[in-house]
């Protein structure tokens, strides 16, 4: 199979390296061939402009930092759109926008050149281990034909959907991600200047419900999207007492709290609705409305 690869970054260079091994003819581009010294040494062929790297290629692979390279590498100068051939596949692997990843869809199809999109999570040591997430958007049948090629980049590869469907997952991604950073550094942060000493207080924290299990599993377990409450429930009045309580701890303490004031008008929003004997996880409920999306289903509790 003859592969062509443009971008061996930090992350781009170690998955070339990995494709590079099962691909029968291997070329690589960069800005920089020094970057690509070792892939050349190990018989790779160094191609001077993207669209040298795309003739005659199988598969076609990008590994690039921004939305704009993106757009530069397919339809700029010397870009990829110039001699791709019809019937090749180009997977996208970089953290593209939805709209970039929508439109060069749209124009390399008209080529007869299908577009799709792959991000990746994993980091450098994932992308060094082959220990990588890879999200595909596009035709099934196309994701199929290539999962041998992604298999030999990582192993998690998942088909998510139509073309776009892959950077939506990466995105939501990384959005939960820094909000994960935020939000901890923000309890943990609080919690210290209340007085605790940080091990202690991470472990405390680790050992309590929501924290000792992987933050999607009760969504996993969930099946249905009804906030009822119960004598099982930790009711929302329970919930709102709490928030509120920590809410205060922080504001004697002068920490600000960006993100629990955001959930702590949340919950006030979600009482003022006269949810206060629903159960908690109907805080949940007050979001999806806004966006008006109605989930299939949701965890009923904050845990």
């Amino acid at each position: 199979m003859k592969i062509g690869w443009i971008g061996v970054g930090n992350m781009g260079k170690p998955m070339a390296k990995h494709i590079q091994e099962f691909a029968t003819e291997f070329t690589v581009c960069d800005l920089n061939q020094e970057a690509a010294a070792d892939i050349l040494e190990n018989g790779g062929n160094w191609a001077e402009t993207p669209s040298i790297c795309a003739e005659n290629k199988d598969i076609l692979f990008m590994s690039l930092p921004m939305p704009q390279d993106v757009e530069k590498v397919c339809l700029g100068k010397d870009g990829i759109i110039e001699t791709i051939k019809e019937g090749t596949i180009i997977l996208d692997a970089s953290t593209n926008s939805l709209s970039m990843v929508k439109k060069l869809h749209k124009l390399f199809e008209q080529k007869g050149v299908e577009f799709l999109d792959c991000p990746v999570s994993g980091g450098v040591v994932g992308a060094m281990k082959k220990d990588m997430s890879i999200m595909v958007g596009g035709l099934e049948s196309t994701y199929e034909k290539i999962k041998p090629a992604l298999d030999a980049m990582g192993d998690k590869a998942i088909y998510c959907g139509p073309v776009g469907s892959g950077t939506i997952c990466k995105l939501s991604h990384q959005l939960f991600s820094g909000l994960l950073l935020s939000i901890t550094t923000e309890v943990l942060t609080s919690g210290v200047k209340a007085g605790m000493d940080l091990d202690t207080l991470v472990d405390a924290i680790s050992r309590c419900a929501s924290a000792k299990n992987p933050p999607f599993d009760n969504w996993k377990e969930a099946s249905v999207y009804n906030f009822e409450g119960d004598e099982m429930s930790f009711y929302l009045e329970l919930a709102a007492k709490d928030v509120r309580l920590a809410c205060e701890m922080g504001r004697e303490n002068k920490v600000p709290l960006d993100m629990s004031n955001i959930l702590e008008q949340k919950v006030i929003e979600a009482l003022n609705n006269g949810w206060g004997k629903k159960n908690s996880g109907i805080v949940r409920k007050i979001i999806a409305d806004r966006a008006g999306v109605e989930l299939d289903y949701a965890p009923g509790g904050f845990a």
